[in-house]
Formats: C-alpha cells, structure tokens, sequence
C-alpha cells in the first residue's frame, strides 16, 4: 500500500472508563473512508502518550479490525526508551499495521548520537517504512538535520519517511530536501497549516486530525489540480479553525468537540489529567469558524 496523500489521525472515543469505544471507533473509521481519506494514523492526538505500551497494542489491533484492510494503518511506536519503542514496532509490524511513526524520546533527551541510535534500532527491528516524527512543537527539543541525512543514507527513501514539524517547517523541509537530493519522502504534520508552503517542496501527503477531513482533502484535492486560489481560499479557513489548536490536549478537545458536532462521536471524554478544556464562549467561536469552512468548501457530507 502507498504512503501517500491524506492520511487521517484518528481521535480515539473512551468509553466511561477510559476505555475504547470500539462501535464509536468503527463508525469514525467508516465516516473517514467514505470521505475518502488514503490512508489513517494512530498518533499523538489518538492519545497514545496517555496508554501503557500494552493497551497502545491494543489500540491498533482493535484499529485494523475495524479498517479490516481497505486503508493502510500508521501507528505511532515512539517512546521514553529504545527498549519500549522496539518492541511497539516489532508487535505493530506482527499486527498487520503497515508503517510505523516515531517521536524522539521526550521525558528523557537523548544526545544526537543516541537519538540516531535509537531511531536506527527502530528501522533495524522491521522491514515496514518508519516515518521519523519530528513532534518538537509539543515535546522536546527540534531533531538535527543531519539525523536525516544519516538515516536516509543508512537505509534510502522508502524505509525511512519524515514528518517534519518544529519551526520554521518551510526551511527545515528545504533543507532536508537539499539532503535528499529532492527524493525524501514527507508528510506535513500541521493540521493543513503548513500545505501552501511546503506542498511545491514535494510533499507525499499530509496528516492531519480526524474533524475537518472534507476540508483537507478539498485542499489537497485543489494543490494537485494546481488550483491555487480555491486551495489559498479553503487553507484560510482552515488556518481560522486550527488556531484554536495551541497544544495537544487542545488539539483532542476541538476535533472531538467537532466529531459529536458532526454526529459521528457522541463524548468528547479525553483520558485525563488534561491542560485545555473548552469554555462555552471558545465553542461558539468554534461553532461560527466551522460553518464558514463548511461554506468554503461545500463538502457533500
């Protein structure tokens, strides 16, 4: 299966005891395919961080049931030691889930050379593509450039992707091209924050969350026609939306929000403690913001 075009991080509905929803989850992935996204994640924003190795397992075996392969899955193994992360990519692989995605360590920095050790023993572990995600925005600091050109040198552009995400992305994305030789194959991490600049610099797809699909897909749908002015009128949308969306756990807030908005989730239950909730006033300005995109767009949904 190709990594490639919108592929949809999915929002992970609990249950009232934390636990997963897997009818909620089922139909989320059903809404998801019938828009026509190419592919789903398992990351950040599905709360993995929040799950023990095992249940993180757990999470993904129950994903791929309910996908029951007519997408391919990404399922984020990064973690606090290469041990953990090793084993998450072995057991992932064992599943059925067809690439993985990894966040350096966080609670513990690594040095350059360790960060390279340990992504190189992820990639060692399997034969499936890892995706390198560089999650700096939300958690430690920004990945070297020159980490790229190691491990793509080390293992070429199939097996090793990227998700470039610390600022500022455009250059960053230059210049891991530069490396590449114009070849790296990447995906942008921004919630469709970032497609107008870095989609000329060769884009596989991007990644965005699961509340606005028809938006991103409308997007990219509109960059590969070379449609410049509907992609710039629904990106500003778009940006008017996203900017609501100032850290993780707000991230997991607004799209769950926007999922029981649209029907298709009906709690908003993160795994707590958590460090944003929505106040009545934010969700009315989300409320008007939304039905804006929606006019933009005009999804047949």
């Amino acid at each position: 299966m190709k990594l490639e075009g919108v592929f949809t991080v999915l929002q992970m509905p609990l249950n009232p005891e934390d636990g997963i929803d897997e009818i909620i989850l089922a139909k989320e992935i059903d809404w998801l395919i019938q828009l026509g996204v190419d592919g789903l994640v398992l990351a950040m924003v599905s709360e993995v961080m929040r799950f023990s190795a095992q249940e993180r397992r757990d999470q993904w075996r129950k994903t791929t049931k309910a996908i029951n392969g007519r997408l391919p899955l990404v399922a984020s193994v990064g973690a606090d030691s290469t041990a953990i992360a090793v084993w998450l990519a072995k057991c992932a692989e064992e599943d059925g889930v067809n690439a993985l995605m990894a966040t350096p360590p966080s609670s513990f920095p690594a040095t350059p050379n360790e960060t390279l050790s340990y992504y190189t023993a992820i990639i060692d572990s399997v034969a499936i593509p890892v995706i390198v995600q560089d999650a700096s925005n939300y958690m430690g600091h920004p990945l070297e450039i020159g980490l790229y050109g190691a491990l793509l040198s080390k293992f070429g552009h199939d097996r090793v992707q990227f998700k470039p995400e610390a600022t500022p992305v455009k250059e960053r994305m230059q210049a891991l091209q530069e490396i590449a030789g114009g070849k790296a194959k990447v995906f942008e991490g921004q919630s469709g924050m970032g497609l107008m600049e870095t989609f000329p610099l060769g884009l596989s797809g991007t990644m965005p969350g699961s509340e606005i699909p028809w938006a991103i897909i409308a997007l990219w749908k509109a960059l590969k026609e070379n449609d410049l002015i509907r992609a710039q009128k629904i990106h500003t949308c778009v940006a008017q939306l996203v900017a609501f969306q100032t850290s993780i756990d707000a991230y997991v807030a607004v799209e769950k929000y926007l999922l029981v908005k649209q029907g298709i989730f009906n709690s908003t239950r993160q795994r707590g403690p958590v460090g944003f909730t929505l106040d009545e006033a934010t969700k009315t300005q989300i409320d008007t913001v939304f039905e804006q995109l929606r006019q933009c767009v005009s999804p047949s949904i």
